[in-house]
């Protein structure tokens, strides 16, 4: 079965999406502007959009992050950077990001042109950081616009991946062990979402007494498995419906083959963070 359109494009996407949320770059950029370590520059940079807002509602948007770890940064980042520097900044990093992987400004107009229908197109509909995103005005700098681009489609998507796990009754906490239970990386999941090993362990069980979950191995049952292959199948189909099938399939076809030398660019340049390709398709 060949994959979904969807997919395609968010793969595509991703990679160039990566860079300037990355654990170095990120960090180093953090400090520059006066915030306090990498989380708190990662969640203000994903959050801003929305405003300076207080925690609660980075804690239902993120869905996956413990609410403590978010706390932690919001709305305490937004006395020291607000919301609107935080954007800027974070669209120069990945300006400057996807230049060094080979980028240009050549290169980067054509895919804004036939991206730029998706900031109308998509459907804002339950989706506060999609929505957020797509309301942004575009950045000058065309690579920058690219970057852009690719965040809204991502945390669009993000966003419908969260909606099909509440549909299923999994919680953004215990999606993680849906996703990562067979990859082995459980604990560095743990330790980047910022949960306690009992908020860890107690998700666990309940996936375990759900039947999801196999408290011997710690893998996926037959069951586990068909739900999370149910909610990666809806998440793309809600992406699609919601609004990225104003490209067409041909269309994405298209992008996607323009895209795929600048994602292997930005792979071979080492910029893309492994943090982030553990995180499955949601926040």
């Amino acid at each position: 079965m060949s994959t979904h359109p969807a997919r395609r494009l968010w793969h595509s996407l991703e990679a160039l999406y990566q860079p300037a949320l990355s654990v170095e770059h990120t960090r180093a950029v953090g400090k520059e502007l006066g915030l306090r370590g990498f989380w708190m520059t990662l969640i203000a940079f994903r959050s801003a959009p929305l405003g300076a807002v207080d925690a609660a509602p980075v804690v239902a948007a993120f869905g996956g992050f413990a609410p403590e770890m978010v706390g932690k940064s919001v709305p305490a980042a937004w006395a020291l950077v607000p919301p609107a520097r935080c954007i800027e900044r974070r669209n120069t990093l990945a300006g400057e990001l996807l230049r060094e992987a080979g980028i240009t400004e050549e290169i980067a107009e054509p895919l804004v042109a036939r991206l730029a229908v998706l900031r109308s197109s998509l459907d804002p509909t339950g989706r506060p950081l999609g929505a957020a995103n797509a309301a942004l005005p575009l950045p000058e700098d065309p690579v920058a616009a690219l970057w852009q681009l690719a965040s809204t489609v991502r945390e669009h998507r993000g966003d419908g991946h969260l909606a099909a796990w509440v549909t299923a009754g999994v919680t953004g906490l215990q999606s993680h062990h849906l996703l990562t239970a067979e990859l082995g990386r459980s604990e560095m999941m743990r330790e980047l979402r910022g949960w306690t090993p009992e908020q860890w362990s107690e998700a666990a069980e309940t996936l375990v007494a759900r039947g999801l979950l196999d408290a011997a191995s710690g893998t996926l049952t037959p069951e586990g498995r068909e739900l999370r292959d149910r909610v990666e199948r809806q998440t793309d189909e809600l992406s699609w419906s919601g609004g990225l099938s104003v490209l067409g399939e041909d269309g994405v076809d298209k992008i996607c083959a323009d895209l795929a030398p600048l994602a292997d660019s930005v792979r071979t340049a080492g910029l893309a963070p492994l943090f982030t390709l553990l995180a499955g398709d949601g926040a």
